[in-house]
Protein backbone atom coordinates (compact mmCIF):
# COMPACT_ATOMS: atom_id res chain seq x y z
CA UNK A 1 0.00 0.00 0.00
CA UNK A 2 1.58 3.44 -0.98
CA UNK A 3 1.58 6.69 1.51
CA UNK A 4 -1.61 8.08 -0.57
CA UNK A 5 -3.82 5.30 -0.09
CA UNK A 6 -2.64 4.64 3.38
CA UNK A 7 -3.33 8.47 3.70
CA UNK A 8 -6.99 8.24 2.56
CA UNK A 9 -8.17 5.16 4.62
CA UNK A 10 -7.08 7.47 7.74
CA UNK A 11 -8.73 10.19 7.08
CA UNK A 12 -12.27 8.10 6.05
CA UNK A 13 -11.53 6.66 9.67
CA UNK A 14 -11.36 9.91 11.17
CA UNK A 15 -14.55 11.24 9.26
CA UNK A 16 -16.43 8.71 10.05
CA UNK A 17 -15.21 8.91 13.56
CA UNK A 18 -16.26 12.63 13.98
CA UNK A 19 -19.59 12.46 11.82
CA UNK A 20 -20.82 9.03 14.34
CA UNK A 21 -22.52 6.63 12.93
CA UNK A 22 -26.33 7.20 13.01
CA UNK A 23 -27.13 9.42 9.59
CA UNK A 24 -27.96 13.30 10.09
CA UNK A 25 -31.69 14.54 9.28
CA UNK A 26 -32.38 18.04 8.31
CA UNK A 27 -34.20 20.74 11.24
CA UNK A 28 -36.39 23.32 9.25
CA UNK A 29 -34.34 25.62 10.43
CA UNK A 30 -31.21 24.34 8.19
CA UNK A 31 -29.55 22.51 10.92
CA UNK A 32 -29.12 19.10 11.43
CA UNK A 33 -29.81 16.29 13.92
CA UNK A 34 -28.24 12.97 14.05
CA UNK A 35 -30.86 10.32 13.73
CA UNK A 36 -30.41 8.62 16.97
CA UNK A 37 -29.28 9.93 20.23
CA UNK A 38 -28.10 8.65 23.89
CA UNK A 39 -31.17 9.62 26.70
CA UNK A 40 -29.68 10.44 30.38
CA UNK A 41 -32.86 10.36 32.12
CA UNK A 42 -32.88 7.52 34.56
CA UNK A 43 -36.39 7.14 34.33
CA UNK A 44 -38.82 6.25 37.42
CA UNK A 45 -38.95 3.32 39.65
CA UNK A 46 -41.71 0.96 39.95
CA UNK A 47 -42.76 3.47 43.24
CA UNK A 48 -42.79 6.56 40.83
CA UNK A 49 -39.57 8.17 42.29
CA UNK A 50 -36.94 9.33 39.89
CA UNK A 51 -33.99 7.57 39.63
CA UNK A 52 -30.99 9.08 41.14
CA UNK A 53 -27.88 9.51 39.51
CA UNK A 54 -25.09 7.65 41.19
CA UNK A 55 -21.66 8.32 41.09
CA UNK A 56 -20.00 8.98 37.83
CA UNK A 57 -22.15 6.43 36.08
CA UNK A 58 -23.86 9.22 33.18
CA UNK A 59 -20.44 10.54 32.83
CA UNK A 60 -19.03 7.21 31.52
CA UNK A 61 -21.72 6.38 29.64
CA UNK A 62 -22.13 9.10 27.45
CA UNK A 63 -17.68 8.49 27.35
CA UNK A 64 -18.84 4.64 26.24
CA UNK A 65 -21.59 6.36 23.81
CA UNK A 66 -19.50 8.61 22.24
CA UNK A 67 -16.55 6.03 21.36
CA UNK A 68 -19.33 3.91 20.04
CA UNK A 69 -20.47 6.27 17.50
CA UNK A 70 -23.10 8.48 18.84
CA UNK A 71 -23.07 11.94 18.23
CA UNK A 72 -26.49 13.15 20.26
CA UNK A 73 -26.42 13.26 23.59
CA UNK A 74 -29.78 14.39 25.40
CA UNK A 75 -30.39 15.97 28.91
CA UNK A 76 -32.47 18.22 30.60
CA UNK A 77 -32.08 20.92 33.60
CA UNK A 78 -34.23 18.48 35.84
CA UNK A 79 -32.53 15.15 35.25
CA UNK A 80 -29.60 16.35 36.88
CA UNK A 81 -27.22 15.10 34.11
CA UNK A 82 -26.12 18.36 33.00
CA UNK A 83 -22.89 18.39 34.87
CA UNK A 84 -21.60 14.67 33.87
CA UNK A 85 -22.80 15.07 30.72
CA UNK A 86 -20.68 18.19 30.24
CA UNK A 87 -17.69 16.33 32.03
CA UNK A 88 -17.87 13.64 29.55
CA UNK A 89 -17.93 15.64 26.04
CA UNK A 90 -15.14 17.96 27.24
CA UNK A 91 -13.13 14.81 28.13
CA UNK A 92 -13.79 13.64 24.82
CA UNK A 93 -13.06 17.05 22.93
CA UNK A 94 -9.64 17.41 24.89
CA UNK A 95 -8.66 13.64 23.78
CA UNK A 96 -9.49 14.32 20.10
CA UNK A 97 -11.92 12.22 19.81
CA UNK A 98 -14.73 14.61 18.71
CA UNK A 99 -14.84 18.49 17.98
CA UNK A 100 -17.62 20.88 19.58
CA UNK A 101 -19.37 20.95 16.31
CA UNK A 102 -19.37 17.05 15.93
CA UNK A 103 -21.77 16.49 18.78
CA UNK A 104 -25.45 17.54 19.70
CA UNK A 105 -26.59 18.11 22.58
CA UNK A 106 -30.04 18.93 23.49
CA UNK A 107 -31.26 20.29 26.90
CA UNK A 108 -34.74 21.64 28.59
CA UNK A 109 -35.67 24.13 30.28
CA UNK A 110 -37.88 23.22 33.26
CA UNK A 111 -41.60 24.18 34.21
CA UNK A 112 -40.45 26.69 37.03
CA UNK A 113 -38.54 28.57 34.67
CA UNK A 114 -41.17 29.51 31.83
CA UNK A 115 -41.86 33.51 32.56
CA UNK A 116 -40.24 34.91 29.30
CA UNK A 117 -37.41 36.50 31.20
CA UNK A 118 -36.21 33.39 33.06
CA UNK A 119 -35.55 31.40 29.64
CA UNK A 120 -32.26 33.12 28.47
CA UNK A 121 -30.87 32.70 32.90
CA UNK A 122 -32.16 29.32 32.92
CA UNK A 123 -29.98 28.20 29.60
CA UNK A 124 -27.22 29.82 30.81
CA UNK A 125 -27.36 28.05 33.95
CA UNK A 126 -27.61 24.45 32.31
CA UNK A 127 -24.42 26.08 29.73
CA UNK A 128 -22.59 26.65 33.09
CA UNK A 129 -23.32 23.11 34.36
CA UNK A 130 -22.26 21.59 30.57
CA UNK A 131 -19.42 23.91 30.09
CA UNK A 132 -20.23 24.67 27.14
CA UNK A 133 -20.95 27.93 25.11
CA UNK A 134 -23.94 26.57 23.63
CA UNK A 135 -26.28 23.84 23.04
CA UNK A 136 -27.44 22.70 19.76
CA UNK A 137 -31.42 22.38 20.51
CA UNK A 138 -33.16 23.78 23.58
CA UNK A 139 -36.69 22.65 24.65
CA UNK A 140 -39.53 23.80 26.28
CA UNK A 141 -39.88 20.50 28.79
CA UNK A 142 -43.56 20.69 29.32
CA UNK A 143 -46.23 23.33 28.75
CA UNK A 144 -47.08 23.31 31.75
CA UNK A 145 -45.59 25.69 33.96
CA UNK A 146 -45.51 25.98 37.88
CA UNK A 147 -44.09 27.41 40.82
CA UNK A 148 -41.16 26.07 43.11
CA UNK A 149 -43.43 24.90 45.48
CA UNK A 150 -45.45 22.73 42.61
CA UNK A 151 -48.43 24.93 42.03
CA UNK A 152 -49.62 25.47 38.64
CA UNK A 153 -49.04 29.51 37.35
CA UNK A 154 -50.94 31.24 34.39
CA UNK A 155 -47.96 31.63 32.00
CA UNK A 156 -48.77 30.68 28.73
CA UNK A 157 -46.39 28.62 26.45
CA UNK A 158 -46.27 31.03 24.15
CA UNK A 159 -44.70 34.03 25.74
CA UNK A 160 -42.57 31.12 26.66
CA UNK A 161 -41.31 30.35 23.61
CA UNK A 162 -40.86 33.90 22.89
CA UNK A 163 -37.90 33.53 25.92
CA UNK A 164 -37.29 30.62 23.58
CA UNK A 165 -36.46 32.49 20.56
CA UNK A 166 -34.22 35.30 22.36
CA UNK A 167 -31.91 32.35 23.50
CA UNK A 168 -31.72 31.39 20.03
CA UNK A 169 -31.10 35.20 19.08
CA UNK A 170 -28.09 35.09 21.77
CA UNK A 171 -26.42 32.08 20.21
CA UNK A 172 -27.08 30.39 23.20
CA UNK A 173 -29.09 27.41 21.61
CA UNK A 174 -28.41 26.68 17.66
CA UNK A 175 -32.34 25.26 17.38
CA UNK A 176 -35.48 25.40 19.55
CA UNK A 177 -38.62 23.00 19.71
CA UNK A 178 -41.10 21.71 22.42
CA UNK A 179 -41.42 18.27 24.27
CA UNK A 180 -44.48 16.82 25.49
CA UNK A 181 -47.00 19.16 23.44
CA UNK A 182 -49.84 18.04 21.59
CA UNK A 183 -51.41 18.78 17.91
CA UNK A 184 -53.61 21.27 19.33
CA UNK A 185 -50.80 22.54 21.18
CA UNK A 186 -48.63 23.04 18.44
CA UNK A 187 -50.82 24.95 16.00
CA UNK A 188 -51.45 27.37 18.47
CA UNK A 189 -48.00 28.11 18.98
CA UNK A 190 -46.98 28.14 15.30
CA UNK A 191 -49.84 30.14 14.36
CA UNK A 192 -49.14 32.78 17.45
CA UNK A 193 -45.33 32.99 17.23
CA UNK A 194 -42.73 33.88 14.67
CA UNK A 195 -41.18 30.68 14.35
CA UNK A 196 -42.03 26.94 14.10
CA UNK A 197 -40.73 24.81 16.37
CA UNK A 198 -37.63 22.37 15.22
CA UNK A 199 -38.13 19.69 16.78
CA UNK A 200 -41.19 17.87 19.09
CA UNK A 201 -40.15 15.07 21.95
CA UNK A 202 -43.08 13.11 22.75
CA UNK A 203 -42.59 9.66 24.10
CA UNK A 204 -42.85 6.86 21.37
CA UNK A 205 -42.57 2.87 21.60
CA UNK A 206 -44.28 -0.36 20.33
CA UNK A 207 -47.04 0.48 22.76
CA UNK A 208 -47.58 3.95 21.80
CA UNK A 209 -46.45 5.03 18.08
CA UNK A 210 -48.77 8.27 18.05
CA UNK A 211 -49.25 8.37 14.21
CA UNK A 212 -51.73 11.30 13.34
CA UNK A 213 -49.61 13.49 15.92
CA UNK A 214 -46.49 11.94 13.67
CA UNK A 215 -47.94 12.82 10.16
CA UNK A 216 -49.02 16.15 11.37
CA UNK A 217 -45.17 16.53 12.51
CA UNK A 218 -44.19 15.50 9.18
CA UNK A 219 -46.33 18.10 7.19
CA UNK A 220 -45.22 20.90 9.22
CA UNK A 221 -41.38 19.68 8.86
CA UNK A 222 -41.34 19.30 12.44
CA UNK A 223 -39.06 16.26 13.55
CA UNK A 224 -39.78 14.18 16.15
CA UNK A 225 -37.43 12.64 19.04
CA UNK A 226 -38.54 9.67 20.89
CA UNK A 227 -37.94 9.35 24.61
CA UNK A 228 -38.94 6.24 26.53
CA UNK A 229 -38.24 4.01 23.06
CA UNK A 230 -38.41 0.45 24.68
CA UNK A 231 -42.05 1.33 26.59
CA UNK A 232 -43.14 -2.07 28.09
CA UNK A 233 -40.83 -4.37 26.44
CA UNK A 234 -38.47 -5.45 29.74
CA UNK A 235 -40.73 -7.11 32.72
CA UNK A 236 -38.23 -5.31 35.72
CA UNK A 237 -39.49 -1.84 34.00
CA UNK A 238 -42.80 -2.55 34.14
CA UNK A 239 -46.06 -4.39 35.56
CA UNK A 240 -48.13 -6.79 34.77
CA UNK A 241 -51.40 -4.88 34.17
CA UNK A 242 -49.43 -2.74 31.18
CA UNK A 243 -50.02 -4.09 27.62
CA UNK A 244 -47.52 -6.20 25.49
CA UNK A 245 -45.25 -7.04 23.79
CA UNK A 246 -42.33 -8.18 26.01
CA UNK A 247 -39.39 -8.82 24.73
CA UNK A 248 -39.44 -12.32 24.89
CA UNK A 249 -42.36 -12.09 22.58
CA UNK A 250 -42.00 -14.77 19.82
CA UNK A 251 -43.10 -12.90 16.67
CA UNK A 252 -40.55 -9.83 17.96
CA UNK A 253 -38.00 -12.79 19.01
CA UNK A 254 -38.32 -14.64 15.21
CA UNK A 255 -38.09 -11.00 13.62
CA UNK A 256 -34.89 -10.15 15.92
CA UNK A 257 -32.95 -13.74 15.46
CA UNK A 258 -33.68 -13.05 11.44
CA UNK A 259 -31.69 -10.13 11.73
CA UNK A 260 -29.09 -11.16 14.20
CA UNK A 261 -30.16 -8.24 16.57
CA UNK A 262 -31.40 -7.94 19.70
CA UNK A 263 -35.67 -7.25 20.21
CA UNK A 264 -34.54 -3.77 21.24
CA UNK A 265 -32.59 -2.95 18.02
CA UNK A 266 -35.42 -4.12 16.10
CA UNK A 267 -37.62 -1.58 18.16
CA UNK A 268 -35.09 1.01 17.90
CA UNK A 269 -35.03 0.28 14.25
CA UNK A 270 -39.03 0.49 13.55
CA UNK A 271 -39.09 3.99 15.56
CA UNK A 272 -36.35 5.21 12.95
CA UNK A 273 -38.22 3.82 10.11
CA UNK A 274 -41.15 5.75 11.18
CA UNK A 275 -39.35 9.21 10.80
CA UNK A 276 -38.66 8.62 14.32
CA UNK A 277 -35.09 9.62 16.18
CA UNK A 278 -34.90 7.25 19.16
CA UNK A 279 -32.89 8.74 22.20
CA UNK A 280 -32.43 5.20 24.30
CA UNK A 281 -31.31 5.45 27.89
CA UNK A 282 -28.51 3.13 29.08
CA UNK A 283 -25.57 2.92 31.78
CA UNK A 284 -24.51 -0.30 30.29
CA UNK A 285 -21.84 -0.48 27.83
CA UNK A 286 -22.86 -3.20 26.07
CA UNK A 287 -26.22 -1.65 25.67
CA UNK A 288 -25.22 1.32 24.68
CA UNK A 289 -23.01 0.11 21.58
CA UNK A 290 -26.18 -2.11 20.30
CA UNK A 291 -28.62 0.78 20.59
CA UNK A 292 -26.93 2.36 17.99
CA UNK A 293 -26.27 -0.69 15.65
CA UNK A 294 -29.57 0.07 13.76
CA UNK A 295 -28.63 1.32 10.35
CA UNK A 296 -27.41 -1.75 8.74
CA UNK A 297 -30.78 -3.68 7.62
CA UNK A 298 -34.28 -2.55 6.85
CA UNK A 299 -37.37 -4.36 8.29
CA UNK A 300 -40.12 -5.63 5.71
CA UNK A 301 -43.51 -4.35 5.40
CA UNK A 302 -44.66 -7.52 6.80
CA UNK A 303 -42.66 -6.94 10.24
CA UNK A 304 -43.83 -3.41 10.10
CA UNK A 305 -47.37 -4.64 10.28
CA UNK A 306 -46.33 -6.79 13.00
CA UNK A 307 -44.97 -3.79 15.52
CA UNK A 308 -47.89 -1.52 14.34
CA UNK A 309 -50.10 -4.15 15.74
CA UNK A 310 -48.86 -3.66 19.24
CA UNK A 311 -50.19 0.07 19.41
CA UNK A 312 -52.62 0.25 22.15
CA UNK A 313 -51.81 4.24 22.79
CA UNK A 314 -50.83 3.23 26.53
CA UNK A 315 -48.37 5.94 27.83
CA UNK A 316 -45.52 4.56 30.03
CA UNK A 317 -45.39 8.63 31.27
CA UNK A 318 -48.75 9.93 31.41
CA UNK A 319 -47.63 12.96 34.29
CA UNK A 320 -51.29 12.40 35.87
CA UNK A 321 -50.09 14.62 38.57
CA UNK A 322 -50.40 17.28 36.18
CA UNK A 323 -53.89 16.43 35.10
CA UNK A 324 -55.10 20.11 37.03
CA UNK A 325 -53.31 22.34 34.53
CA UNK A 326 -55.66 23.63 31.54
CA UNK A 327 -52.11 23.06 29.62
CA UNK A 328 -52.00 18.85 30.48
CA UNK A 329 -51.12 17.45 26.83
CA UNK A 330 -52.47 14.09 27.66
CA UNK A 331 -55.94 12.63 27.28
CA UNK A 332 -57.54 13.03 30.83
CA UNK A 333 -59.69 9.93 30.58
Amino acid sequence: MDARSLWLILAIVAVSKSTGVAPRLKLNDGKEIPALGLGTWLGFTKEGTRVPVQGDEVENAVQWAIDAGYRHIDTAAIYNTELQVGRAVNKKIAEGVIKREDVFITTKLWNTRHAKEDVVPALKESLQKLNLTYVDLYLIHWPISESEDQKFLDIDYVDTWRGMEEARAQGLTRSIGVSNFNQAQLERLISLTNSKPASLQIEINLNLQQPDLLAYCKRQGILVTGYTPFGSLFSDKTTEEVPPPRADDTSLVAIAQKYNKTVAQIALRYEVELGVIPIPKSIHKKRIEQNINVFDFELTQEERDVLKAFDKNYRVIAATHWKGSPHYPFEKN
